[in-house]
């Protein structure tokens, strides 16, 4: 049995990213509400802009007119005679195979550090790209470059990335204090699966469920608390990260780019408190989307971003 879990840890890249998140929650929670005399470690901020062109593929059409601004945002944390560790989120539908080794590599070679120690989460907004340069590579030996996304858009936010990362491991400051807390995020989440009395799916309750009879079931089995750390310098807020697992859609297919709702409440949080960098990471949200509150009206996308913003809060 142990030696199957292991296994399965070792073949799968996202779930070692999890364990390598959750260690640095654990180091930073014994630390947590501590004062240091000599601060033991540093932190660097950046973000940087992962729109994509007009004309670019998202996640099913091709992007037809300018809308929300995606962001490409983390921090590197660089503890005391240890190489750095960098967290970083984009607001894209996924990145994934070859695009995922090269955006570590990337931001490791910026970061003076391993590959193994950078973690990148892609929060799966659909109105937004995705990067597999393993799929484009055999797309384009069929005659289909470009087909899946824009090559040379990505390259950029590549470059970009990695430039904000090397300034920001360089304009790091001192970490003084972790804070840590959590909130029940209410009316967001449910399960996407329903299944009947023989186990079996029954019914499959989207992310937008227009059926009122799916929308009744119960929630489910969900985590109800969006998680918070914070890194203090001195009495400053330095940067907020955020975990919530839920699928972010509340539309989509509007040729337009979109952060959806758990977008809206990040960048909400950043103007009500200003000068303070918050990353937010969607959870393990596989079977969990917000189909029980969420019958497809537009008005719902600011009503649940309101809620998550209220839990971030």
């Amino acid at each position: 049995m142990i030696r199957s879990v292991l296994q399965t840890v070792l073949n799968n890249q996202a779930l070692r990213d999890l364990i390598l998140c959750g260690l640095i929650i654990c180091l930073l929670h014994g630390a947590a509400n501590h004062t240091c005399a000599e601060a033991a470690m540093k932190l660097g901020r950046f973000e940087v802009d992962a729109t994509p062109p007009v004309g670019s593929p998202l996640a099913y059409d091709p992007m037809k007119a300018e809308g929300g601004k995606l962001s490409c945002r983390g921090v590197v944390l660089m503890p005391a005679n240890q190489k750095p560790i960098v967290l970083v989120a984009i607001d894209w539908i996924g990145v994934g195979n070859d695009g995922y080794t090269q955006f570590r590599k990337a931001i490791a070679e910026a970061a003076g550090t391993d590959a193994s120690r950078v973690a990148f989460h892609a929060l799966h907004q659909h109105d937004a790209p995705r990067c597999d340069f393993s799929a484009e590579a055999l797309l384009a030996k069929h005659g289909l470059p470009g087909e899946m996304f824009d090559v040379k858009f990505t390259h950029d936010v590549m470059k970009r990335l990695a430039d904000g990362v090397k300034q920001a491991k360089e304009k790091g400051v001192p970490v003084t204090h972790v804070a840590h807390g959590q909130a029940a995020i209410k009316d967001v989440a449910s399960n996407r699966r329903i299944l009947g009395d023989d186990g079996k799916v029954r019914f499959t309750r989207w992310t937008a469920t227009r059926d009122a009879t799916v929308r009744a079931f119960p929630v489910g089995t969900i985590d109800p608390n969006l998680k918070l750390i914070a890194f203090w310098n001195g009495d400053k807020p330095v940067a907020a990260l955020t975990y919530y697992a839920c699928h972010p859609q509340s539309y989509y297919r509007t040729g337009q780019p979109s952060t959806d709702f758990p977008g809206i409440a990040r960048n909400q949080r950043d103007k009500a408190m200003p000068g303070l960098l918050h990353v937010h990471f969607n959870g393990a949200g596989g079977n969990i989307g917000a189909g029980k509150w969420n019958d497809g009206a537009k008005k719902n996308r600011a009503i649940l971003a309101g809620r998550v913003e209220t839990g971030m809060k």
